[in-house]
């Protein structure tokens, strides 16, 4: 089987839009007869990662590749960059502003739910460049 690519552009501060492309990705993996639970974890990582683009930089691209043994995420943006990943990666860490956080987002779960859900997480930034997050999915765990 040939490697499946979809990518999908992620508007900065559409929230009217916002987990589309995750929404998008799920009907299609469906489509391809994965386990549902495989869709479950893919689907909510790349919403968290959606979200972040939306709230915390100018938008972005999210690729999502299909190959025989996984499933690969990249969401790639030029927002400010994050300051301290490791802060970052704590559950209710969060720089998102009271009116994000008024809206039902920025609770500070993005990413340690993408780490939680991925089996690997790769997060390179660079403070007013962007970021890019490579979420790696295997497709057969032993």
């Amino acid at each position: 089987m040939a490697d499946i690519v979809w990518t999908f552009e992620v508007l900065a501060n559409n929230f009217d839009l916002a987990g589309s492309a995750s929404q998008v990705a799920k009907s299609r993996l469906k489509q391809l007869s994965l386990p549902t639970e495989l869709i479950r974890r893919i689907v909510i990582s790349m919403y968290e990662g959606e979200i972040n683009m939306v709230i915390h930089a100018d938008g972005g691209i999210a690729t999502l590749t299909v190959t025989p043994t996984e499933i690969i995420v990249v969401l790639k943006d030029t927002g400010k960059g994050i300051e301290n990943v490791e802060l970052a990666l704590k559950e209710g860490y969060t720089t998102a502003d009271s009116q994000i956080r008024e809206l039902g987002f920025g609770a500070g779960m993005g990413l340690p739910n993408m780490k939680k859900y991925s089996d690997n997480l790769v997060i390179d930034t660079e403070i007013n460049v962007g970021t890019t997050i490579t979420m790696t999915f295997k497709l057969n765990k032993k």
